[in-house]
Parts: structure tokens; C-alpha cells; sequence
């Protein structure tokens, strides 16, 4: 499979997101790690190298900014991807112009996630290895 890291950051206080992601990535031998919110997400990011965030943004208002703004100051900043029920063109614009890698639509679609989560992760790779 895939060499290097494959860690994958899942924060929503929604069980189904980290249910849903877990049984699309999971059989592809990524790991998920869980975050209901920011402060459990932060915790987690010194102690594993994560390759990829995937965000939700409708219950979490203003976090996947603030945590772009954490991610920053990380070596290896992982890709973060933002997910919402209401992925609209105004949100994967924004989200695009402030950093982020991606915008997923909810409910998740088996090959849009797996599409985007392995370009952020060669995204991710490609920028680890060429420092």
C-alpha cells in the first residue's frame, strides 16, 4: 500500500462521520484516529504524525479555520479537508483560498472519499519528502 504515514484525523462530535469514514478508509489499511472536537484534536496532533484532517464544519463552527491556523506552525502540516452537509461552491471557494486541501459533501460517497483522501495523502507525502 501506501509507505510513510497513514493517519487520518476524523474531527466531528458526530459519531457517524467517524463510523462512515472508518468503514470506507478502513479496509484500505488507514488508520483513523477520532476527535470530537478541537481541544482532543490539538492533543493528538504532536504524538502521531497524521497525514490528513477530515473536518466537519457544520457543528464545529469556525474550527477547521482555527485549526488551519494551528496547522501552520507544523513541520508537516497535515491536509486538512473540510466536510458539510452543505458543500456549496461559496464553501470549497473559501475553504481553497485559506488553505485547505479539499471540501468533502455529507453524506460521504465511498469514491469522492477515497478519491480525496489518497490525493491529499500523496499531496502530504510528496510535501514531507521534498524537504
Amino acid at each position: 500500500m501506501l509507505p510513510g504515514s497513514q493517519n487520518v484525523l476524523s474531527i466531528s462530535p458526530i459519531p457517524e462521520d467517524h463510523l462512515s469514514l472508518d468503514a470506507i478508509i478502513g479496509q484500505f489499511e488507514w488508520n483513523l484516529f477520532r476527535a470530537d472536537f478541537l481541544p482532543a484534536a490539538l492533543a493528538v496532533l504532536p504524538t502521531l504524525e497524521i497525514a490528513v484532517i477530515v473536518c466537519e464544519r457544520d457543528s464545529l463552527p469556525g474550527v477547521w479555520t482555527d485549526l488551519l491556523e494551528h496547522l501552520k506552525h507544523l513541520p508537516h502540516p497535515p491536509a486538512l479537508i473540510v466536510t458539510s452537509t452543505h458543500a456549496d461552491e461559496q464553501l470549497w471557494a473559501e475553504a481553497l483560498n485559506l488553505g485547505a486541501w479539499d471540501v468533502l459533501a455529507k453524506p460521504f460517497d465511498r469514491s469522492e472519499v477515497l478519491r480525496t483522501v489518497g490525493l491529499a495523502w500523496h499531496h502530504w507525502h510528496n510535501q514531507r519528502h521534498s524537504t
